[in-house]
């Protein structure tokens, strides 16, 4: 008798599915025991699927013998607390301006609703994940970040105040090192605090290519809004090393938001990190993608 067309289409799939796995198993060799950091933010925070595939992600790396380390960032929801409560904020190069009740606003998001939000996910997928600041412990010491800027008319270059704009300025990665050995899943809000205790906000690219650095990680992978660094034909770019990155910052190739993002890259990877990865967190199973397969799924940062 011939078997229905639904349980035909029902083992080509799991046969499928068996040979993906089967493909993914060098890569997961490769991982196996090494840390990987992912930056978590940008329109994939906000969608509740993606969310959803995001924490399963994170839980089955986990699973095959990784060990995932999770910063994340939250300015679209401080934006919006902050127009709740009629703040005004501005931005500089992509900063935002942080006096010390835009602070407070910050501190409260992030190390608040926003991480308890991820931890509850990652839980729920069955991991477990324990929610930190960076002031936890000191493990994100901070400095108080500084930009300048040239007058258009006298072309004299300012030094812009950021207010309580931090910039990593030592991990202590003990904390991280302990809830490694226990099994437990860190994610990380972008707070620092500084050597005057003042709380500091951080970007959280930033914060999280310092982790990586200070952990040895093997790979940094950063979610974003688009497809990774594009060329000046606007097609992907698959690999970058680290001279043609610096040189794609200095030729205007990169530009906007992609310049801070590629200089994260390189400090990781000049910091130790074996890859940094830019990629798309919109992307379903992104990071799967990535990690697992041979194409990848962005633009990777390394030493070649």
């Amino acid at each position: 008798m011939t078997a229905p067309a639904a349980t035909t289409i029902s083992r080509e799939e799991w046969l499928n599915k068996a040979r993906t796995l089967s493909e993914a198993l060098p890569y997961m060799r490769r991982y196996d025991g090494k840390i990987v950091v992912v930056k978590y933010g940008g329109h994939a925070m906000g969608n509740p699927e993606l969310s959803r595939r995001f924490a399963n992600d994170i839980v089955l790396l986990k699973q095959v013998g990784a060990y995932p380390i999770v910063v994340h960032g939250g300015g679209p929801q401080i934006g919006n607390m902050l127009d709740r409560l009629q703040i005004k904020s501005e931005f500089i190069d992509g900063l935002r301006v942080t006096d010390k009740e835009t602070m407070e606003i910050a501190e409260m998001v992030l190390s608040g609703s926003i991480n308890k939000e991820i931890v509850a996910l990652i839980n729920d997928a069955g991991g477990d994940a324990i929610g930190l600041s960076g002031k936890d412990d000191d493990l994100i010491e901070a400095r108080k970040a500084t930009r300048t800027k040239r007058d258009p008319d006298s072309n004299i270059e300012k030094v812009v105040d950021l207010g309580f704009v931090g910039e990593p300025f030592r991990i202590n990665p003990e904390i991280l090192h302990k809830l490694r050995h226990a099994g437990f899943i860190p994610v990380i809000a972008p707070i620092g605090i500084g050597e005057d205790g003042q709380t500091y906000n951080i970007n959280a690219d930033t914060a999280a290519g310092a982790i990586a650095a200070a952990m040895h990680a093997v790979r940094l992978l950063l979610l974003t809004d688009v497809a990774g660094f594009l060329d000046k034909d606007k097609n992907l770019v698959t690999e970058l090393s680290l001279e043609a990155a610096k040189g794609a910052i200095a030729d205007g190739t990169a530009s906007g938001g992609m310049i801070p993002k590629l200089e994260t890259c390189i400090d990781a990877v000049d910091g130790g990190v074996e890859g940094a990865v830019i990629l798309d967190g919109r992307v379903p199973h992104a990071i799967l993608l990535e990690i697992f397969t041979e194409g990848g799924a962005g633009t990777l940062i390394g030493k070649k």
